[in-house]
């Protein structure tokens, strides 16, 4: 089969496209799916890099999010059949052995065997593309703003990194839960599409200090005061944007993040945090309900995945590219 397959951590273009790769059996708990597409995320990149302290077996084909049609079904497996349409739920939530597309191979090939617990029922009115990009973005957005966050109508939410797959999505979230959303990204162009997702404020931070941006906006917080500034911000950045993140929340606001893709030790300032008494939200992946919940709203017309572009396998090191130099405006498709 067709893969896109890593034999040794490396950098830009050291993804290896291959034809004749095995092709995969389903073991007994096992099916194997069809792939009709695949999206990238930062964890894809984190993988081929190399990450301190997780050991990936190679080689590997990566892909942590996919969708697909089942082809071969396990003889243990009762419950799925071939030709079922399924979303790959990556998280391993019964042996808690490690993610799909870097503790196993994943979705960047023809096809895939998978975990029987790892299938999600794909409704028919919900497409292969708008699936592949639910579980590792817009689920870790929908748990950082609904459940841990559980953002309100009438609130402001300063979103940094708004134009990639978990800003485009918590963007959408925080506008259907009746908020006031300042999208912060790095072009005009970038800028124009949030607005046209309802972003209400755009703050370009290329140009702009966003912390005096919000102070000049909005007002600068006052430790004695519930007011001014914003009731939210969502930073999966970390990096020097930590502390101004935290002085631009008013008294009692609430910081949420879900990473550290900019560094994950940044200088602090715990008088921030006692004398506005901050809540500092942390979030970690997505639960099952969670991706039920995004079905729901996909299939309710509330929620569209934002897609960027759709390259062919032959072609992933170009897509790695446009995600790893930030020029991706939501998500990439994969097609093999």
């Amino acid at each position: 089969m067709k893969a896109a397959v890593i034999y040794q951590h490396g950098g830009a273009g050291s993804i290896q496209y291959e034809t004749h790769f095995a092709d995969p059996v389903a073991a007994p708990d096992e099916v194997v799916v069809k792939v009709h597409a695949a999206t990238l995320n930062y964890h894809d990149i984190f993988t081929r890099n190399g990450m301190p302290g997780i050991t990936v077996p190679m080689p590997v084909i990566m892909g942590l999010d996919f969708a697909g049609e089942i082809v071969e079904v396990g003889r243990e497996v009762t419950e799925w059949r071939v030709g079922d349409r399924v979303m790959i739920d990556p998280s391993d939530r019964k042996t808690f052995g490690g993610v799909i597309g870097e503790a196993r191979h994943g979705g960047l090939a023809e096809y895939c065997a998978v975990p029987a617990h790892h299938l999600v029922a794909l409704p028919d009115d919900v497409s292969y593309d708008t699936a592949a990009c639910l579980p590792v973005a817009y689920g870790t957005a929908w748990r950082m703003m609904m459940t841990i966050g559980k953002i309100k109508a009438g609130e402001k939410v300063l979103i940094l990194g708004a134009s990639g797959g978990v800003g485009t999505c918590c963007v959408q979230l925080a506008k259907l839960a009746g908020a006031e959303v300042v999208a912060a990204a790095s072009t005009a162009d970038k800028l124009e599409r949030l607005r046209a997702l309802g972003a209400d404020h755009l703050l370009n931070y290329k140009q702009d200090d966003f912390m005096k941006w919000v102070f000049t906006h909005f007002g600068k917080p006052h430790r004695r005061l519930y007011e001014a500034g914003m009731d939210v911000a969502v930073n999966f950045t970390g990096g020097d944007t930590w502390v101004k993140s935290l002085r631009t929340l008013h008294r009692g606001g609430r910081l949420l993040t879900c990473g550290a893709t900019a560094g994950y030790d940044p200088k602090e300032d715990l008088r921030f945090v006692w004398s506005y008494e901050l809540q500092i939200l942390g979030s970690n992946g997505w639960a099952r309900d969670d991706l039920s919940s995004l079905l729901e709203l996909v299939r309710a017309g509330k929620l569209t995945p934002v897609i960027d572009n759709t390259y062919a396998l032959a072609d992933v090191n170009e897509a790695f590219r446009q995600l790893e130099d930030r020029l991706v405006f939501g998500k990439v498709v994969v097609k093999p």
